[in-house]
């Protein structure tokens, strides 16, 4: 798979373009293609060696490739593939087509895409809970029709004035207005259970058997600093269901190549509708004058010129360190200031010499898909208490993939890669006598991963050739995600929608004429969407039609 080309900046002070994408994540490639492919002459300057933000592929061990962050396919919206002519570019998503959940008792839960197959998989278990399991998928689709168009379009101008109220604002209140009206009283009770209450409340109301709890309960936390049991948990778990992969909702995928084969993509298709991408060239700062965007300086003192500047960046980095917070309304800083990150996400990549066995399960059978180890919902929420007081856990929560049964071109014939989410490791330690270094502790957390991987599949440790521990002051350091948040601001609710950056600045422009933001930090938020990108194209290229 071919990398992006770029140019040097170098020696090219002074020049100029209609306008500049901070950051060469998935939202900024994205947002420039659609800019480009409206005709602007766009460039998008990546401070790194290669695009892709959270999502990149890296070799670490010869012939063993590693999705060194972000790793999985769901949220990823289907107009922009097709808006953005990615098929052709090689995009290329291999379905994911299981679930595997170790119960702790040396049995397992084992997930397809046949339903009555997984009807069937609870009903050895629990027959009650097997009678429920349609009856909670029915209600959790119809909250999942509730929020979609909402997920799916950007939100309301309901504060008006801040960044200038759009003629179609009242329009557009009208319509979320008349949606949510139209929506039965269940529905729109479990809606704001989820949104606001706890993965445990909702999964306790439907089931009794509690590895199954755990398994449904297991994609509440993963991002936020926050257990299973916790009132904001439940929004977690619906933003993780609200995906698809080829129309199957609640399904995911793996590109071909990892999520580094899929920014590579973007970039391409970017650079054929004529975007420009320039690596290693570190933003300093954006120009401003008279209160607006004129272009950027970068950490060379190059300067280069553009009406419109985009940051796809988050909120901390948009608005407190691209440009002086002194030009921006106090209530905007204080919000940005406010802004909840705490990255508890760490990953753990194994190169392996061969297959990990489950007893009683053997070969390939378990690794078509996602490896879930959190036996119950207590497990999860037990893996979290250590981070309430800033230490991480004994037995971690693990979220996985054994990325090469799915893509055999990441690791060699025979061998594999294991690429793991470990929670929770809270991005400042505090130990008894007060905080402590990461790097101290780096392997101890690594071995506590490892420990619990070797506790379901005996042999483990001896496959393991090789392993990368990315903590969340790595992943701040390489992607610029503050606190190592991989969602770019935590999902809780008064994080969300309107409130996505700060309330009255959810629209994708900012006080600064021209300066506009399309990261993760922006509605509807992180994973590997893109739409953050789409809407602020979108409305760039309106503002750009207003003013003629």
């Amino acid at each position: 798979m071919s990398e992006t080309t770029a140019t040097s900046t170098n020696g090219r002070t002074g020049t100029s373009y209609d306008a500049i994408v901070v950051g060469g994540g998935h939202n900024g490639l994205t947002n420039a293609a659609y800019l480009s492919k409206a005709g602007l002459r766009v460039l998008v300057l990546e401070q790194r060696h290669l695009v892709g933000g959270a999502a990149i592929t890296e070799e670490l061990r010869p012939g063993f490739n590693f999705t060194t962050f972000s790793y999985a396919l769901s949220l990823l919206r289907p107009e922009i593939v097709h808006e953005l002519n990615l098929v052709q570019h090689g995009f290329m998503p291999l379905m994911m087509p299981g679930d595997f959940h170790p119960t702790g008792d040396g049995d397992y839960l084992l997930f397809g895409d046949d339903d009555d197959q997984n009807v069937e998989m609870i009903r050895r278990h629990s027959p009650r809970d097997a009678d429920a399991y349609g009856r909670y998928n029915h209600d959790l689709d119809k909250v999942i029709e509730t929020i979609q168009p909402l997920f799916d379009n950007p939100p309301p101008n309901i504060f008006g004035g801040n960044t200038g109220r759009d003629p179609d604002d009242q329009a557009d209140i009208a319509w979320l207005l008349k949606h949510l009206g139209s929506v039965d009283r269940k529905t729109m009770h479990d809606t704001v259970r989820m949104l606001t209450g706890s993965a445990a409340d909702l999964l306790d109301d439907y089931f009794e058997y509690e590895p199954l709890k755990g398994y449904l309960a297991s994609s509440s936390s993963i991002g936020n600093r926050i257990g299973p049991m916790a009132g904001g948990s439940g929004l977690v778990l619906l933003y993780h269901k609200m995906g698809e992969h080829d129309g199957h909702l609640g399904s995911w995928s793996f590109h071909k190549g990892g999520n580094g084969g899929f920014t590579q993509v973007l970039a391409r298709a970017a650079q054929s509708f004529g975007a420009e991408i320039e690596l290693n060239a570190h933003v300093d700062h954006v120009l401003t004058r008279d209160g607006k965007a004129i272009g950027v300086v970068l950490a060379d003192g190059t300067e280069l010129t553009a009406p419109i500047v985009v940051s796809a960046l988050d909120a901390r980095r948009t608005f407190l360190d691209l440009v002086d917070p002194r030009e921006l309304p106090d209530d905007l800083v204080d919000n940005v200031r406010r802004t909840r990150y705490r990255g508890t996400s760490s990953k753990v990549n194994f190169a392996l010499d061969g297959m990990p066995e489950f007893p009683g399960l053997k070969g390939a059978a378990p690794f078509g898909g996602f490896l879930n180890i959190g036996p119950t919902m207590e497990y999860l929420e037990r893996a979290y208490d250590a981070a309430k007081y800033g230490w991480y856990s004994d037995r971690p929560f693990i979220d996985g993939a054994l990325q090469s049964v799915i893509d055999p071109d990441m690791a060699p014939p025979g061998k594999h890669v294991l690429s793991c989410f470990v929670q929770h490791a809270p991005y400042q330690l505090k130990g008894p006598h007060g905080p402590v270094d990461w790097e101290t502790e780096r392997e101890n957390w690594a071995d506590k991963a490892q420990a619990v991987l070797e506790e379901h599949f005996p042999g483990f440790g001896k496959l393991v050739l090789q392993r990368e521990v990315v903590l969340p002051t790595d992943i701040e350091a390489k992607t610029g995600l503050t606190e190592g948040n991989i969602f770019a601001g935590e999902f809780l609710a008064p994080q969300m929608y309107f409130f996505r950056p700060a309330p009255g600045y959810s629209q994708y422009a900012t006080p600064i004429d021209g300066y506009y933001q399309c990261g993760s930090g922006t509605h509807p938020g992180g994973c590997v969407i893109g739409s953050p990108g789409r809407f602020a194209s979108q409305r760039i290229l309106r503002d750009q039609e207003q003013r003629g």
